[in-house]
C-alpha cells in the first residue's frame, strides 16, 4: 500500500514541556516542512513560560515561528476554532510530555495543546502522539495505553532511551514521525511501535 504523502497537508505541531527533546524536534520538523507540508504550531503554556539549560521559551517561539512560517497558537481560546473549521488534516503532540499524556486520557483540556487535541478528535481526524516521559512504565503506563487504545490517536514508535539510569523512561523515535504521519492520514498505525532506542547504555555504564 502507498502511504499519504504529507505535501499540501495542513499538519498541527503541538509541542509541551520535554525540553531536552526540542533540538531533535525541531530538526524533525524542517524536514516536515521540505517535505511540502503546511505547518501549523501550538505552544503548551509549559513552552511559553519555563526556561531551562536547553533553551528559553523566547527561543521557542522565534524557531518554531521560523521553521514554520507562522505564528503561534498559545491560547485555549485560540486553540478550540481547530474543531468547529475541521482545518488541521493530522495534528502531532511532538513532543509529549508525561503531564499532557496523563490530562489527554483524562479528558483535561486546561492549556492550549490539550485544547488542541480535543478540538481536532472531534473532527475524527488522526491525532499523533511523540511520547517523551521519565515515567512511562511507571505511573504513567496506564495512561499510554488508554491513548493507545483510543480511537483515531496514533504513537510515533518509541523505546527505553536510557534503560540503565532511567529505567522508567520512554521516548520516541522522532525520525519516524514523517511515516507515523503518513500513516496515521490513512488512519493506520506505523509498525512496530515498540523498538530499539538508538545508542543504548551498555550495562557497564551502571
Amino acid at each position: 500500500m502507498i502511504f499519504m504523502e504529507l505535501s499540501g497537508k495542513n499538519v498541527g505541531l503541538a509541542l509541551t514541556g520535554s525540553f531536552c527533546t526540542y533540538e531533535k524536534a525541531f530538526q524533525t520538523l524542517e524536514g516536515l516542512k521540505d517535505a511540502g507540508a503546511n505547518l501549523y504550531p501550538i505552544l503548551s503554556d509549559a513552552a511559553q513560560q519555563i526556561s531551562s539549560r536547553f533553551g528559553t521559551p523566547k527561543d521557542y517561539l522565534r524557531r518554531i515561528t521560523a521553521i514554520t512560517g507562522r505564528d503561534p497558537i498559545l491560547s485555549i481560546e485560540t486553540a478550540e476554532p481547530l474543531g468547529p473549521s475541521s482545518f488541521l488534516d493530522v495534528l502531532a503532540i511532538v513532543p509529549c510530555t508525561g503531564n499532557t499524556a496523563a490530562k489527554l486520557s483524562n479528558g483535561i483540556t486546561d492549556g492550549p495543546v490539550l485544547m488542541a487535541a480535543k478540538a481536532h478528535l472531534r473532527t475524527g481526524k488522526p491525532l499523533v502522539i511523540a511520547i517523551s516521559t521519565n515515567d512511562g512504565l511507571g505511573m504513567n503506563l496506564k495512561n499510554i495505553g488508554l491513548l493507545y487504545n483510543s480511537k483515531s490517536i496514533y504513537f510515533v514508535p518509541f523505546g527505553q532511551d536510557n534503560w540503565v539510569k532511567k529505567p522508567n523512561s520512554l521516548v520516541a523515535r522522532l525520525d519516524l514521525l514523517k511515516p507515523t504521519l503518513e500513516h496515521a492520514l490513512e488512519h493506520k498505525q506505523y509498525q512496530p511501535v515498540l523498538i530499539s532506542y538508538p545508542a543504548a547504555p551498555s550495562r557497564k555504564e551502571s
